[in-house]
């Protein structure tokens, strides 16, 4: 008795050593272990009352992706895994050509809101003196605007490029008219905004206290005529409002079927009973294609590593499921932009650590390089390595495809690559 007394202290800290370990040892179980099945709760287990209506379930012409992405199956001929090899690099091209290439800075400045139109400019925010500017079709920047805006957070581009939607540190919130230079102010509980393709309605999540009072909202671009489309409740983060470029699709909901999957439904003004579809893991990113029949996303699950990898499929109402490829590419959505309707660019890590779709800041120190995708050919090339290395965070590339623009994650600047 006296023994145990004595040493009660060094008792205690091996009991709490042993219980870290454990815990530990049941969140790498849980997260980490791809060897054997994760845990698989019970469908719609994670929703909550005030959710989305569900949709007709359809997943016609399915093509399944690669090994470590699909659940089964061969990945489809024509997007094989493939990388730069940086031992057989030793040139610098001025034009992109699929080895090291001359990479031009734009600005020296932070920027930030980058986006190519559909009048073929590119445009960005620039946070060190407060304005907007665009880059022609020449190539030649020239300022959008002079009125100064001070400490914009967040961009919010309407696809013409004649409008955005500015968000602010404080919560405010303002949609600008670049060419009549009129601003309104918007509701302040108004969330992640989407422009209707003509850009004269928005899309976004209002978020009131009471779950009860969270809604999907269409509006006209000033906020007038608000109307309430579908009652979100808890499931804000699970929904997307991204305006497709069809003018068919407002929003996308993510609902969790099993530890590696969700159920991805698609959401209209009115109503509509669209088909859904399975996405094959999590942390889901949506881009679509210029004409909107095609979605193009990014998921991660526990076949991959928890790393984020590239597919597409059908995204109109006629076609929703169909042609679902694994483009057998580790990157994020969000790396990626459509030069038109077939072409898709996308930055891409040249090394992933694992977990780097559950925690994204884990590849802030990775170099990209760039890649095109060719969804009509179903091809896919390295086409350009930077100079100097560079992670890509927001990447656009002109209706004219003259070159590649992209903000770089470390210093904020933006950069060219001439395609042309």
């Amino acid at each position: 008795m006296n023994f145990f007394k004595k040493n009660k202290k060094i008792f205690l800290i091996i009991a709490f050593i042993a219980f870290v370990v454990l815990i530990a040892y049941f969140i790498w179980l849980l997260f980490f272990k791809s060897s054997e099945p994760g845990i698989t709760p019970e469908e719609g287990g994670e929703e909550v009352a005030g959710g989305l209506p569900g949709a007709t379930t359809g997943s016609p012409n399915i093509i399944e992706g690669g090994e470590e992405g699909g659940e089964g199956g061969e990945e489809e001929e024509g997007f094989p895994n493939i990388g730069p090899n940086m031992t057989e690099i030793k040139r610098t091209d001025f034009i992109a050509g699929g080895s090291l290439t001359k990479t031009e800075q734009v600005t020296d400045s932070n920027t930030k809101g980058l986006t190519s139109t559909n009048s073929g400019n590119v445009q960005y925010y620039n946070e060190d003196d407060n304005l907007f500017y665009r880059i022609n079709s020449d190539g030649e920047v020239e300022k959008l605007s002079d009125k100064n805006f001070f400490n914009v957070d967040e961009v919010t581009w309407s696809s013409a490029g004649d409008k955005a939607v500015l968000e602010y540190p404080d919560g405010r919130k303002i949609m600008y008219n670049f060419e009549t230079e009129k601003q309104v102010t918007l509701q302040s509980h108004w969330h992640d905004f989407s422009f209707s393709p003509t850009g004269d309605s928005l899309v976004s999540k209002s978020i009131g206290l009471d779950p009860e009072n969270r809604w999907l909202v269409v509006s006209n671009d000033d906020g007038s005529n608000a109307k309430a489309v579908e009652q979100i409740g808890e499931n804000a983060d699970k929904v997307y409002d991204v305006w497709s470029p069809n003018n068919q699709v407002i929003a996308l909901y993510a609902k969790g079927k099993d530890f590696d999957r969700q159920e991805l439904y698609f959401v209209g003004q009115n109503d509509e009973n669209f088909y859904s579809t399975t996405i094959e893991g999590r942390g889901f990113e949506p881009k679509w294609s210029k004409e909107g029949d095609t979605l193009l996303y990014s998921v991660y699950n526990s076949k991959d590593d928890m790393n984020p990898r590239l597919w597409v499929v059908g995204g109109s109402p006629d076609n929703i499921g169909q042609g679902r490829t694994d483009l057998a590419l580790k990157t994020w959505a969000s790396k990626c932009s459509f030069a038109n309707n077939n072409e898709i660019y996308c930055a891409v890590p040249n090394d992933l650590p694992e977990g780097a779709g559950l925690f994204p800041e884990l590849a802030d120190e990775s170099e990209d390089s760039l890649y095109r995708i060719d969804l009509q050919n179903n091809t896919k090339e390295i086409i350009a390595v930077p100079e100097n290395a560079h992670n890509v965070s927001d990447i656009v590339v002109p209706e004219n495809e003259s070159a590649i623009y992209f903000t770089d994650k470390t210093d904020g600047s933006l950069y060219k690559i001439n395609l042309k």
